[in-house]
């Protein structure tokens, strides 16, 4: 949720996978001071690094800690290397614990440290007003420094009710009014749904109660979508577990099976008194993939797969290209599209395929000219006999298509006019040179003939394709590649290993902004030289660098790639034959 909307909370920052090659927590602690200030301090610090990373100093008690292969902890010695880091870590909590209240830096001026009691109380109330951020050391693979983070959370993260009140609006509709929620019993009850799981047996809600009590079996309104939930059973989460409960408190985390029509994001309230939570905007995805089913048992089954894990999975993005005819699966990274297609096979005994998706490319024409498409078939008995003169002239980029009606008198009757845009229009969505739909050009129908007897809606509709197959013959027909505006933010020192390859991918630098440490690059890209990107930010950030991308424009592709467009798209079989020659 946007804390704006919300309330400003507390945060803990976890240094996660400590236990990889080239991780190093005194970077990236060095790295978060730039980007958020002072107010980070290490709570835990790391004994060992990299495959040696073994144990955390607990910088609040001074003591060490190492960890056996099942993550439980036994008491070490503190560590002499870096015992001058740890204890300057340690004063300097101290200080910032103090610089948190006036009694306590008077405290603090007088004897030169605080008291264990007004230490603890005074961590605990710094963190609860944003002075002071800790940052712990952890591997969560290998259960290094779990323990301490967990127990930190218990000791020093403050309860609900110590908060304040929770933000909201009246309703979901833009500019409704803003109105603040006490955590509080006497409340009326109100629930925000942070996540949902999916299970064979059904999909839980888990959700946080912000206000009121909430009891089995309740009616509540989803405010966002208008409709009532009947909550059934209220469970805790346990671990793995789940225990039943007859009611849930303001402050309290709960489940509830098989809701309806409530997903991710929604706000349950009670219908007498409004209040709508803000959902969280969850990132774009970075990376697209095609999806292919590999049998037609899994093809039946793959749509409702995957709209299960979307349930689970806001940050997932599934739809159809409707230019390329594919499916697309869109997530955060490869990594997490491939955890996607494992759950798929594990789950839900679906098998895809993943290839990179085609590129929607267009086609246009350069030059203005003067074609008659004229179409006359005799058979035994009554024939066809369609003919239309028209000019096709190139227009501005994303005009789309335009058709002018320019006869004047009765060369044409005016019931078969739209059959010649109408075949016109069939036959540029078939493209011209590598079967892509020909769009920015104009046709006027400026003259034509009929025939009496002969002459059908069929006809002129031939007779349009026809004139625009002698069109593209004159006018210089060329493809057309959507170019994408890409964003990428990165650490400075790689700004130029970015530039470089963004240069190499075709891509125009348009402009650089900084942010922090973080370097902006800005840049037209075309969207073929897109598709392998992530993985090459990765490689030169480090994995720390992120981009957003969006459609800018179509321009036209160099000739040389051109040629290998067409070779591609005659191999795929994209270039049809016209079905009247």
């Amino acid at each position: 949720m946007a804390d704006e909307l919300v309330r400003q909370r507390p945060r803990y920052i976890v240094v996660n996978k400590l236990d990889k090659e080239r991780a190093d927590f005194g970077a990236t602690y060095n790295a978060l001071r730039d980007t958020f200030g002072r107010s980070c301090v290490p709570i835990t610090l790391p004994i060992g690094s990299e495959k040696d990373f073994r144990g955390v100093v607990d910088v609040i008690h001074m003591k060490a800690y190492e960890f056996d292969a099942n993550g439980k902890a036994s008491e070490v010695p503190l560590p002499e290397t870096g015992r001058g880091y740890i204890d300057e870590t340690h004063e300097r909590l101290i200080e910032m614990v103090a610089e948190a209240d006036d009694t306590l830096m008077e405290h603090f001026f007088d004897a030169g440290t605080l008291k264990d009691e007004e230490f603890i109380g005074g961590l605990k109330k710094a963190i609860a007003n944003r002075v002071l951020t800790p940052v712990f050391a952890v591997s969560s693979s290998n259960m290094v420094g779990i323990t301490p983070l967990l127990d930190a959370i218990v000791d020093y993260a403050p309860n609900p009710a110590e908060l304040g009140a929770v933000k909201g609006h009246v309703s979901p509709e833009p500019g409704a009014t803003e109105i603040e929620r006490p955590i509080d019993d006497n409340e009326a009850p109100a629930a925000y749904v942070f996540r949902t799981i999916v299970e064979n047996f059904g999909k839980i809600t888990l959700m946080k109660v912000f206000s009121g009590v909430i009891k089995s079996d309740a009616t509540l309104t989803n405010l966002g979508k208008g409709v009532a939930e009947r909550l059934g059973p209220i469970h805790v989460v346990q671990g793995k577990n789940i225990e039943k409960v007859a009611e849930a408190h303001a402050g309290d985390i709960i489940a509830v099976s098989k809701l309806k029509d409530t997903s991710t994001g929604d706000t349950l309230c009670d219908k007498a008194s409004t209040v709508f939570f803000e959902p969280v905007k969850f990132p774009e995805a970075a990376i697209h993939f095609a999806i292919e089913p590999k049998s037609r048992a899994d093809e039946d089954k793959l749509s409702g797969a995957i709209h299960k894990i979307e349930d689970e999975d806001p940050q997932l993005h599934y739809s159809r290209n409707d230019e390329t005819k594919e499916f697309e699966l869109g997530g955060a990274s490869q990594q997490h599209i491939e955890t996607v297609v494992a759950k798929l096979k594990n789950r839900y005994h679906v098998e895809v395929t993943l290839h990179q998706p085609k590129v929607p490319y267009r086609e246009t024409i350069k030059a203005r000219v003067e074609v008659q498409g004229r179409h006359k078939k005799q058979t035994g008995g009554r024939g066809q006999f369609g003919d239309c003169k028209c000019i096709f002239e190139p227009l501005p980029r994303g005009s789309g298509f335009e058709f002018a009606d320019k006869i004047f008198g009765g060369a044409i009757p005016q019931q078969w006019r739209p059959a010649v845009e109408k075949g016109i229009r069939d036959a540029a969505a078939r493209g011209a040179i590598a079967g892509y739909p020909l769009v920015d050009f104009k046709v006027e129908l400026i003259d034509g003939s009929y025939h009496t007897v002969d002459s059908d809606d069929l006809s002129f509709q031939l007779a349009g394709r026809k004139a625009f197959k002698t069109a593209i013959e004159k006018a210089n027909p060329v493809l057309l590649e959507p170019v994408m505006h890409v964003e990428v933010v990165a650490p400075q020192e790689c700004a130029g290993d970015i530039m470089g390859d963004l240069n190499s991918r075709r891509g125009r630098i348009s402009g650089m902004d900084s942010k922090g440490a973080s370097q902006i690059v800005k840049a037209q890209v075309p969207m073929s030289e897109m598709l392998t990107y992530p993985q090459t930010l990765n490689s030169i950030t480090s994995a720390r660098g992120s981009y957003h991308m969006e459609f800018s424009h179509y321009d036209e592709v160099p000739t040389h790639m051109a040629q290998k467009i067409v070779q591609q798209a005659q191999a795929e079989g994209r270039i049809r034959k016209d079905e009247e020659e």
